[in-house]
């Protein structure tokens, strides 16, 4: 199955720099994916080409605007032959936070839109209509879409076969693993009187893997207690299971 991904924004270029310079343009090349980018102004009146306006109530801020939306959305509807298969997507502070398990849940899926949103976001009527999964990146503040857009997209890309040199990278990630990851090194061995742990150097292979497992239980406790404790809770549940 082909990836489809469109993202709607009226910054283009912020997205076409991202795919230039990262693995979401080998997926492209490698006829593993398809990105399409649409810019909601291009279905605007006039030539200011308004999208935002004043939010109704009063208020400080602008709301993206409805119409033009919509009809970006319906535009990526058709070109995708339809809404089967199809989800559209909004980052939000409202949604569920994104993360590994939902990355790799929306690899599978053979269409996605992406809304990026601005200003005080978009009008709800779009979400209301369109949006199917709602999604946060965290309890802060973007100034733009595009930023989460584009986070999205990558852990969801970086997990399609094909697109990193080796996919059993991606199996053994941090949150991938359910533990943090171990340190990694490469060349030289000593820098600056800094030295490779020796266990790395050894050749035994069963003893690195062992060494390995132990420092991200070390380290997971250590520095995210909270995924040490889903850790915990889960290794509880396949016992009990």
């Amino acid at each position: 199955m082909k990836q489809k991904i469109a993202i709607i924004t009226p910054v283009p270029a912020m997205i076409e720099s991202v795919i230039e310079n990262s693995m979401i343009r080998k997926a492209v090349n490698n006829g593993i994916l398809d990105v399409h980018i649409v810019n909601p102004r291009d279905f605007t009146k006039g030539s200011y080409r308004q999208i935002d306006d004043t939010p109704f109530g009063g208020g400080p801020g602008m709301v993206m605007m409805a119409e033009p939306l919509f009809k970006a959305i319906d535009f990526v509807i058709e070109k995708f032959s339809g809404e089967d298969g199809m989800r559209i997507l909004y980052p939000s502070p409202q949604g569920i936070p994104w993360s590994q398990d939902t990355a790799t849940e929306n690899k599978d899926i053979e269409k996605i839109v992406i809304i990026c949103g601005h200003y005080k976001g978009v009008d709800q009527r779009v979400i209301d209509k369109y949006v199917t999964h709602e999604y946060s990146m965290g309890d802060f503040v973007l100034s733009c879409g595009e930023i989460p857009a584009m986070m999205i997209v990558d852990s969801i890309v970086r997990l399609l076969p094909g697109v990193l040199n080796d996919i059993n990278s991606s199996k053994t990630d941090t949150f991938s693993s359910k533990l943090l990851d171990s340190p990694h090194y490469t060349q030289p061995r000593e820098i600056n009187g800094l030295q490779v742990p020796e266990i790395l150097l050894s050749g035994n292979h069963a003893k690195i893997k062992s060494w390995k497992k132990k420092v991200q239980l070390e380290t997971t406790k250590l520095k995210r207690p909270d995924i040490w404790k889903k850790y915990l809770n889960n290794k509880s549940e396949l016992k009990d299971e």
